[in-house]
């Protein structure tokens, strides 16, 4: 299946930041998941508990604790935790991971418009299949990002209520990534 169908089909992510987040993510109705948390031992079993039960996962390879941010670590995870796809922040890690076959999100900060411009710069450079924007919250970044780009927009960070959701998504954003665990079962 395409991330574009994955997406559209389970539009809230859940964003998980520690084993009792993995606890309740198993159980909940969330299919995709961004892990943002572990390190080289425990990334594999994370990862295994989820495909366990058919989530979708990616790994922001930024966060994993002792693993170095360049091509070995990105093939590491690939090789040994297998994740659908991984998340980052850096350009370089985006390119490795799509050469790798895996699916790849950039998650980008917007905190002004010289970095909403260096961010569609970045974008256009790595060509992922989707960019995580930072902060979720903020819909007219989303709507003038959506503009400029020809990829999947996802938006994440600050994302807490039901209206946080569908103004992300009135916006333009495909899907939204959130670690708040009352908005995982609003598939």
């Amino acid at each position: 299946m395409k991330l574009k169908d994955i997406l559209l089909e389970n539009p809230i992510i859940a964003a998980i930041r520690n084993d009792d987040d993995l606890k309740n993510v198993l159980k909940s109705d969330a299919i995709v998941i961004f892990v943002l948390y572990g390190d080289i031992l425990n990334i594999g079993h994370i990862c295994n508990k989820l495909k366990e039960k058919n989530k979708t996962v990616f790994v922001h390879v930024d966060l994993i604790e002792g693993l170095r941010g360049d091509s070995a670590g990105i093939k590491y995870v690939k090789e040994n935790a297998n994740p659908d796809g991984i998340i980052s922040t850096k350009a370089s890690n985006i390119k490795y991971g799509h050469n790798l076959g895996m699916y790849t999100i950039q998650r980008i900060f917007i905190i002004d418009s010289l970095s909403l411009k260096t961010g569609i710069k970045n974008i256009h450079e790595t060509s992922p299949n989707a960019v995580e924007v930072m902060p979720g919250v903020a819909s007219k970044i989303i709507s003038n990002m959506e503009k400029e780009i020809s990829t999947y927009i996802i938006a994440g960070g600050l994302i807490k209520t039901k209206k946080d959701v569908i103004d992300s998504l009135s916006a333009g954003a495909l899907a939204i990534s959130t670690t708040e665990r009352t908005l995982w079962n609003m598939q």
